[in-house]
């Protein structure tokens, strides 16, 4: 087989976020190992973290297409053998079309297909429960496509029972915290009363700004950070993180960290009701509830900085989540879909 040539459509920016980029990437790079070429569609705005992603790996980032006869007439321009689509914005229909145009199409979707007839069907959400053929379907944790630097840091086993009279917390809500979750997160944290060092990953200027606002008790120091290559080192190092219910959640629980998590955004909110349901994390609630104010934002802030102390002050709780979530995503999901993407393409190639 000749090279194969592999296109990857997706956007990042500072409302939509990273983690359809971040995703895309994993799979990019398991691509680039196994020889194919790979290029980006899209558009990558005022991110300039994500930017140099791609350009530390060669791949070259090129306008998005956004209608199927774009879709299609962008694969023919590039000679692409293989697509990935990646987005809840594009017409539904542009999977379709590329594969009636001989294109090996690859969705990555979240518990909803939203209509796309593709080749291949990837949702990397744990327990998801997708409607899609069961031919065509990767679905679950074992599918979760993971970063080469996440990998490279899975430790060998989850983490023990630590005792830490100042636990290193790590809070970080995607590559830009697109809805402002650090300043809420960091506040919560605090109201626990315990000591603890929080590292907070600043995804925007107007996000520092408001956590100059935020002041620390006693035995409590805040240190934010600009978004940054060393996040799996970051997250190895920490007691507890602290995140969004997105796509960090599969590199959380393949690097075994204790995480407690907060659904931001409603697309993560079935994800995040599975894994705070079976114990991979300890969940905190809703953005929206924890930012509200009156009686109703008191309650859901202080039960949240209930559910951190216990975490804070139980090495064992902190394990225990390790175990869980350390065993439900092995780090191998992208090498998965990357078989049967290949699979399809030996496939179209001996019906043609």
């Amino acid at each position: 087989m000749s090279t194969v040539r592999v296109g990857l459509r997706c956007d990042a920016g500072p409302r939509r976020g990273v983690g359809h980029l971040v995703r895309s990437l994993a799979l990019g790079e398991e691509f680039l190992a196994r020889g194919a070429q790979v290029e980006m569609f899209g558009s990558v705005e005022s991110v300039g973290w994500a930017a140099a992603q791609l350009a530390a790996r060669g791949i070259p980032l090129h306008p998005g297409p956004e209608t199927p006869d774009e879709l299609v007439e962008t694969a023919r321009r590039h000679r692409l053998d293989v697509m990935v689509l990646d987005s809840y914005e594009l017409d539904p229909a542009g999977a379709g079309a590329l594969r009636a145009a001989g294109v090996v199409t690859v969705a990555v979707v979240d518990d909803d297909t939203r209509g796309q007839d593709a080749d291949v069907y990837v949702d990397q959400n744990f327990g998801t429960e997708i409607d899609a053929p069961a031919s065509r379907l990767l679905a679950g944790s074992a599918y979760a496509l993971l970063r080469d630097s996440v990998v490279a840091a899975r430790p060998p086993a989850p983490r023990p029972a630590t005792p830490a009279g100042r636990p290193r917390v790590l809070a970080f809500f995607g590559g830009t915290d697109a809805v402002g979750a650090a300043p809420v997160l960091a506040r919560v944290l605090f109201a626990t009363g315990h000591p603890m060092e929080l590292t907070v990953v600043v995804g925007r200027p107007e996000i520092e700004a408001e956590l100059e606002d935020v002041t620390p008790g006693r035995g409590q120091v805040l240190r934010p950070v600009p978004p940054t290559d060393r996040l799996p080192a970051l997250i190895a190092e920490a007691d507890l993180v602290v995140s969004a219910a997105g796509t960090s959640t599969w590199e959380l629980c393949c690097l075994g960290a204790p995480a407690a998590l907060v659904c931001v955004v409603d697309n993560q909110r079935e994800s995040y009701h599975r894994v705070v349901r079976h114990g991979l994390v300890a969940g905190l609630g809703e953005l929206p509830e924890l930012a509200a104010g009156g009686m109703a934002g008191r309650t859901a802030r202080a039960a949240a900085a209930r559910t951190l102390h216990g975490l804070l002050s139980s090495p064992e709780r902190r394990a225990a989540l390790s175990a869980r979530a350390w065993a439900a995503v092995d780090g191998r999901g992208r090498a998965r879909v990357a078989d049967a993407v290949f699979e399809a393409l030996r496939g179209a190639t001996l019906t043609h």
